[in-house]
């Protein structure tokens, strides 16, 4: 099986509660989910967050939804992931996509993965050798490597890192792959970070997703293209 872990919390200091920011009528957290889900790879999505009472609204609307939620520690993000793959059942490679990405893009999704089968690697992502958009980033794992990983990582250093931070850092233990964009545009930034990035994401969605809610990469970079006040954002 092969699962992906979004990961979101209602906490952010410059956009509080921004998992649950509105966007073209849903949550931005539902609108990434709709786009994960049109993956062709992906068996299994869970949705990772933490028992904290201020994420208790995000789960709640997912469990509603019918969407799988799995709630951990809210200090140790490490811990959190590990185990929520844990819960999942029998698992070959993890997908990890962040929360505040509301046009992680399906094909690119789909590009990490078969690179990894293909490769036979452990660890394949576009974030070791950025070549896309910030934002667009996805990282697959094999369940092996994060096993191992987590088994010889030590408490303190699994709470204050990223889950795959050790994996990233050791590239002749854990074998890598590289998936590149077809031109460097790792200097635009994509992510949902500020009001003024939620607006750029509500003007991208009210021009694209009614003809294609999986919108790709290049339709983005289309669409900012010919707008004048989309031009911070564009290529």
């Amino acid at each position: 099986m092969i699962l992906a872990v979004l990961q979101a919390r209602m906490t952010s200091p410059r956009l509080p509660g921004k998992a649950m920011a509105p966007l073209l009528g849903e949550p931005m957290i539902w609108r990434q989910i709709e786009r994960i889900r049109l993956s062709r790879t992906v068996t299994k999505l869970i949705v990772a967050t933490s028992i904290d009472p201020a994420d208790d609204p995000l789960a709640s609307f997912l469990v509603a939804r019918g969407q799988t939620v799995f709630r951990g520690a809210s200090s140790n993000l490490t811990e959190r992931f590990t185990r929520c793959v844990e819960a999942a059942g029998p698992v070959t490679h993890v997908v990890r996509i962040k929360g505040d990405s509301p046009f992680v893009d399906p094909g690119v999704i789909d590009t990490a993965v078969r690179l990894a089968l293909a490769s036979g690697a452990a660890y394949a992502s576009n974030r070791v050798r950025r070549s896309h958009p910030k934002g667009l980033e996805v990282e697959v794992v094999t369940a092996e490597a994060l096993s191992s990983s987590a088994a010889q990582t030590d408490a303190e250093t699994a709470a204050r890192t990223s889950p795959l931070a050790q994996i990233r850092a050791q590239p002749d233990r854990y074998p890598q792959a590289h998936c590149l964009a077809p031109r460097d545009l790792s200097a635009l930034d994509w992510r949902v970070k500020t009001p003024a990035d939620h607006a750029f994401a509500k003007a991208v969605y009210a021009a694209l997703h009614a003809a294609d809610p999986g919108f790709g990469m290049q339709d983005v970079l289309d669409i900012t293209q010919g707008r004048q006040d989309l031009a911070r954002w564009a290529a």
